[in-house]
């Protein structure tokens, strides 16, 4: 793996006006894979003036939507002809599963591409409507301006490609900054908007620390902030933008509940927890970490995910078997392990797992799938995101409590409800407060399906239309009848 010497503002390969070079590290091997050439604020400066001009300028914002649609086309193209080489970094990088890596890190936001792109072609960027008092009035879409899409290290080519590539439909121009544990990919990004020939300035992708990151969701030149990360670090974002009324959505963390209700079967809740992280080591702010379960059955609960996490195969990520592979950084194995300590000082009980390395692996930032039951939602492992391979198992009386757990949350992201009665399950799913929820299965990411969540799990969607409606600013104008 090559060191990425270059950051790419303006369709260009620039030197950046630091010496500051980000280490991208093996989770697996613990070594050194490369260094990232690190943005300043300077460098920002410099990105953010190259999308301004290339909006208030240059023609990306003024074309017609169907060339944006087919200029996102063969972007989606020269994205594709990069899959393999993707998906094998995206591995390195953050200790993906190379099965993982290919399906979901690299796959599907390929088939978003196309997916956006059809939405697009269909989106009423223009309408007339009949006025009240004998007027026509026209509604426009228009583009929101500058961009500056913040992505945090988990997902990383997913949330680029849901954030870059609505924006640019609608018109806009994009700082794109990652993060710095996901760099090289976002610089493999940069060379397929390279290779599909958009305009100068469109999409600018300046990797840098917390610091510079701030420095841009603050800068004046920004017209949107659209941001994937932490709770605390969103309510910085939005506090940052509000200086200067800049529009922010925040997808953030979470902490999903899944209801079993009483004609539920343990193993098939047991396979969709399983399957809602396992593939990033419960990395993902969606995934099922709460399983609220009736009481009287909590035994046949504990079996079912007990069997389940002790049958997942963690090991290499670039072994095609390997189920799940490393955390991504250092910090994070030990922040999980810490909250693993507390769910047994707490009282909770360790059926599964531990803070000891997974057997056969000696090196590598690696936790053990994990399990405790016995759990009050009420404890820290109940009630604070550990994005690691931690699930909890909450007994309920009745359904009314269940319920009450589920929203007993900071969070509201996602959940799920696993029943034999699809209509009942219906039922449950509108009484949880969440932005995405799911029936009989982890919530699924479909591209005609908005995704965000609620409370401190943030505000704006993703995916969707409602996914281009949020790069848009809506302009009525009225029209008097013609005499």
């Amino acid at each position: 793996m090559q060191d990425r010497e270059h950051l790419y503002i303006g369709g260009e390969r620039v030197t950046p006006s630091t010496d500051l070079r980000i280490e991208v590290v093996s989770p697996f091997t613990e070594e050194p894979l490369a260094k990232v050439a690190a943005a300043g604020t300077a460098d920002v400066d410099r990105a953010v003036a190259a999308a301004r001009q290339a909006f208030d300028e240059g023609p990306w914002p003024r074309l017609d939507p169907a060339e944006r649609v087919a200029a996102i086309r063969r972007l989606a193209e020269a994205f594709g002809e990069q899959r393999k080489d993707l998906a094998k970094l995206i591995s390195a990088e953050l200790g993906a599963p190379i099965s993982f890596a290919k399906l979901a890190q690299v796959g599907l936001p390929w088939s978003l591409m196309g997916a956006f792109a059809d939405l697009a072609a269909d989106y009423p960027w223009q309408e007339t409507r009949p006025g009240r008092y004998g007027l026509d009035i026209r509604v426009r879409r228009e583009p929101v301006g500058v961009v500056a899409a913040v992505i945090p290290w988990n997902m990383p080519l997913f949330l680029t490609v849901t954030k870059v590539i609505p924006a640019l439909l609608a018109g806009c121009t994009v700082v794109l900054k990652p993060a710095p544990e996901s760099s090289l990919d976002a610089m493999a990004f940069a060379d397929v908007v390279d290779k599909a020939g958009l305009p100068p300035g469109v999409v600018n992708v300046v990797p840098a620390d917390r610091d510079v990151s701030a420095y841009l969701v603050a800068h004046p030149g920004v017209d949107k902030v659209s941001f994937t990360g932490s709770s605390a670090a969103g309510k910085q974002v939005a506090a940052a933008a509000a200086a200067n009324l800049t529009k922010v959505s925040l997808e953030l963390g979470g902490k999903s509940a899944a209801i079993a209700l009483a004609d539920a079967d343990p193993a098939a809740v047991a396979s969709a927890v399983r399957m809602s992280g396992v593939g990033m080591a419960w990395q993902i702010c969606n995934s099922l970490t709460r399983v609220v379960v009736p009481a009287d059955r909590a035994d046949d609960y504990a079996d079912a995910l007990g069997a389940a996490m002790s049958a997942i195969k963690v090991g290499d990520p670039a072994d095609p078997t390997t189920e799940m592979g490393p955390l991504v950084a250092q910090r994070q194995q030990l922040r999980v392990r810490q909250y693993i300590d507390k769910g047994v000082s707490e009282g909770a009980k360790l059926v599964v797992g531990g803070t000891e390395l997974p057997e056969g692996i000696d090196r590598g930032w690696y936790v053990r799938p994990t399990l405790f039951t016995g759990v009050d939602n009420s404890m820290t492992i109940a009630q604070e995101e550990i994005f690691g391979p931690v699930i909890v198992v909450i007994p309920y009386a009745d359904e009314d409590e269940a319920v009450r757990i589920a929203n007993d949350s900071p969070y509201g992201l996602a959940g799920s409800v696993f029943t034999a009665d699809t209509a009942h399950g219906l039922d449950i799913a509108a009484r949880v407060r969440t932005g995405t929820f799911g029936v009989n299965q982890g919530y699924s990411m479909d591209p005609a399906a908005p995704f965000g969540g609620v409370k401190s799990s943030g505000y704006g969607r993703e995916l969707g239309p409602e996914g281009l409606d949020g790069y848009t600013n809506v302009k009525s104008i009225s029209v008097a009848p013609s005499a």
